[in-house]
C-alpha cells in the first residue's frame, strides 16, 4: 500500500528539482521527494520539503 505524501498534493505538483528543474515524485519508502533526472532524493522534515542539493541523498 502506498503512503500519501506528507505535503499538500497541489504543492507537490508545483515542486521541481532545484538541480534539473524537472518534476519531483513522492517515494514513500524513502520518505523523500525524488528527482529521477538527477538521481537525488530530497528529505521532507516535519512536512517541509528540504530542496537543497547538499541535503539530498543519491538514489
Amino acid at each position: 500500500m502506498s503512503q500519501a505524501a506528507p505535503i499538500d498534493p497541489w504543492l507537490l505538483a508545483k515542486l521541481v528539482c532545484p538541480v534539473t528543474r524537472t518534476p519531483l515524485r513522492w517515494d514513500a519508502a524513502r520518505k523523500a521527494l525524488v528527482s529521477d533526472a538527477a538521481g537525488l532524493a530530497y528529505p521532507v522534515r516535519d512536512g517541509v520539503p528540504v530542496l537543497l542539493a547538499r541535503e539530498a541523498s543519491a538514489i
